[in-house]
C-alpha cells in the first residue's frame, strides 16, 4: 500500500524564501510568516562587502528561528547596478538604482534561490501588496502610507507576483518600530557608503569633464566641472548663480541648461523599457495616474496614456515638475501599480 505524503505536500506548500537584511522590517517579516504556519528560509544578499551586516542577519535568523542562507551577489550587483549607475551619471541621466536592484538583482536571486530549494513562496520585508484580477496580478500599495514602497516595485513580473506573499503589506510602519530596542536604519543608496555620489562617481573613474553652463537661448553663463555633478531640479552646487536651478543637461555637447522653476513643469512624458500588466487597461482607463519619484510632488490628476515608438506617451493636465531622463515613471490606477517605464523625453 502506498505511503500516504499529503503532509509532505502540506509542509512544502507552506515552505517561504524571505529576502532578510536583519533589520526591522524583515524580522518582523520573518516572525509574521513563522507566525502564520510557513517554514521560513531567510536568505541575506550581500551586494556589496559588509560582514558585519551578514553577520547581524545570520544571528537574527537565529534568534527567531529559522534558517538562513547567504548569497553573494557583488559580482552581480556590480554589473548590473553600480556600473549602470556610473554609466547614467556620465551620460546625463538621473538613474534609480534602488528601483533597479529590486527588478534585477534582488527579486531574481530570490526566485532563483526558491527554485534550487523547491521552495513555492516568495516573500521581502517591503511594504507592499499583491492583488489578482482576472489571472493577472499587480503590486498594490501598502496600507502605510507614509510607506508605501509600491513606486519601487513596478519591474516585478508576473512570474514572480504569482508566487508573492506580502508579509508587511498590512502592517504600520510606526507600530512595527515600536517593538524594537534599536530603531535604527540604513538610508540611502547602499554602495555609496554615506559618500556624495559626485566623490563616488570619480572614484570609480567616471571623467569629469569641464564644459559650458548655458540659459535656455544658449548664451553661457557660467562653466561647470562635469556633468556627472547635475540632476534635473538642482539649484544648489558649483557655478550655479542665485535663483537659477538646471532645467536640462546636454550630455553630448557637454553642457548644463539652466532656468526657472516654472521651465521645469513638463505636459508629456515618454517611456521606454515598460513593464506594464495589462496594455488595453492602460490606454482605455480614463483613472490612470503617476508617481515619478518616490518622495516628494507627483502630479495628482488622471493622465491620458498612448503607445509610442518603443514605449508610452503619457501627456499630463497636472504637470510634472522636474522629470529627468533616466527615473522610473510608475502607473497607477488607484491602489494598483498597472506598470511602470523609464522616461526618455518630456516636453
Amino acid at each position: 500500500m502506498p505511503k500516504d505524503n499529503s503532509s509532505i505536500f502540506i509542509e512544502m506548500e507552506r515552505r517561504v524564501i524571505l529576502g532578510f537584511s536583519g533589520g526591522i522590517d524583515s524580522c518582523t517579516a520573518a516572525r509574521l510568516l513563522v507566525s502564520e504556519g510557513y517554514e521560513v528560509v531567510a536568505l541575506t544578499i550581500e551586494c556589496i562587502e559588509d560582514s558585519a551586516m551578514m553577520s547581524k542577519a545570520e544571528e537574527r535568523a537565529c534568534e527567531i528561528g529559522v534558517k538562513w542562507i547567504g548569497y553573494d551577489a557583488r559580482e552581480e550587483f556590480d554589473r548590473l547596478i553600480i556600473a549602470h549607475f556610473c554609466d547614467s551619471y556620465q551620460s546625463g541621466l538621473t538613474p534609480a538604482p534602488c528601483t533597479r536592484c529590486n527588478q534585477h538583482i534582488k527579486w531574481n536571486i530570490l526566485r532563483r534561490v526558491a527554485d534550487e530549494l523547491s521552495i513555492p513562496y516568495l516573500a521581502t520585508g517591503h511594504y507592499f501588496n499583491v492583488v489578482e484580477r482576472d489571472g493577472r496580478f499587480y503590486v498594490a500599495k501598502g496600507i502605510d502610507p507614509a510607506k508605501d514602497q509600491s513606486y519601487y516595485l513596478w519591474g516585478l513580473s508576473q512570474d514572480i507576483l504569482r508566487r508573492t506573499i506580502t508579509p508587511m503589506g498590512q502592517m504600520i510602519k510606526s507600530e512595527v518600530k515600536q517593538s524594537f530596542a534599536d530603531r535604527s536604519e540604513s538610508m540611502g543608496i547602499c554602495f555609496l557608503q554615506g559618500h556624495s555620489y559626485a566623490d563616488f562617481l570619480e572614484r570609480r573613474g567616471v571623467v569629469m569633464q569641464a564644459g559650458d553652463i548655458v540659459d535656455g537661448s544658449g548664451c553661457v553663463v557660467g562653466q561647470h566641472p562635469g556633468i556627472a555633478r547635475y540632476t534635473i531640479g538642482q539649484r544648489r552646487g558649483e557655478c550655479l548663480s542665485d535663483g537659477m536651478r538646471v532645467i536640462g543637461i546636454d550630455a553630448e555637447r557637454n553642457r548644463i541648461i539652466v532656468g526657472r522653476s516654472d521651465d521645469l513643469y513638463k505636459y508629456k512624458l515618454y517611456i521606454e523599457d515598460c513593464n506594464i500588466v495589462d496594455v488595453n487597461e492602460l490606454i482605455t482607463s480614463s483613472d490612470i495616474t503617476i508617481k515619478i519619484r518616490g518622495i516628494g510632488r507627483n502630479p495628482e490628476k488622471p493622465v491620458k496614456v498612448t503607445p509610442y515608438g518603443r514605449g508610452y506617451l503619457i501627456e499630463l493636465d497636472d504637470p510634472s515638475w522636474a522629470p529627468a531622463k533616466g527615473q522610473p515613471l510608475v502607473l497607477y490606477r488607484d491602489k494598483l501599480v498597472v506598470g511602470g517605464g523609464i522616461v526618455v523625453n518630456f516636453e
